[in-house]
């Protein structure tokens, strides 16, 4: 079996991991700018890179489950190895429904969601000022729990390089790397 990704899965993982990161940090400063032409150009943007982070993501899950990922070392404890699926996957969860919550809370809002500026999606949901509200605080909420879980899995993955000195970070990066002994 491949310890080491497909170059699919490694190229959708950094492509991904970037659109979130940017989507993220403009999420993060056109919060508190005021209402203003820029501000909605901004919402716009954001909008689109959440739109095509979802479609990503729904890739990425679509390759996961006909692409098993390469196996865990076996000197990996078994309370280790949940911890790590479960990371996964609860990180493709916040992967899907932060996209979502930002749609519903869209279209809660009443501000139509258009792809690009071109593609009308449909709202989700009817305009409700108070539901939009409380899906803005979900929506936040999920981010900085994403940025928390992502934190943990860098470093988790650095753990696994600098101390146990296994392949688990080395199997998702691009090009190719020889496999680091335990020895070593």
């Amino acid at each position: 079996m491949n310890a080491k990704y497909t170059r699919t899965a490694i190229g959708l993982h950094w492509l991904i991991f970037l659109a979130i990161s940017g989507t993220f940090a403009l999420g993060v400063y056109m919060h508190e700018l005021p209402l203003s032409p820029d501000k909605l150009k901004l919402y716009s943007w954001h909008k689109w890179a959440g739109v095509s982070i979802f479609t990503l993501v729904l890739i990425r899950l679509a390759w996961r489950i006909t692409h098993p990922a390469p196996p865990l070392p076996a000197h990996m404890p078994p309370l280790q190895r949940k911890a790590a699926q479960g990371a996964h996957w609860a990180l493709y969860g916040l992967m899907f429904a932060i996209p979502l919550t930002g749609w519903l809370m869209s279209s809660a809002k009443g501000f139509q969601t258009v792809w690009f500026g071109v593609i009308p999606l449909p709202d989700l949901l009817a305009k409700d000022k108070a539901l939009g509200d409380a899906l803005a605080e979900v929506h936040e909420a999920l981010n900085f729990t994403l940025l928390g879980l992502v934190i943990l899995h860098a470093a988790a993955a650095l753990k696994h390089h600098f101390i146990d000195r296994d392949t688990v970070l080395t199997r998702m990066l691009p090009g190719r790397h020889a496999p680091r002994s335990q020895s070593s």
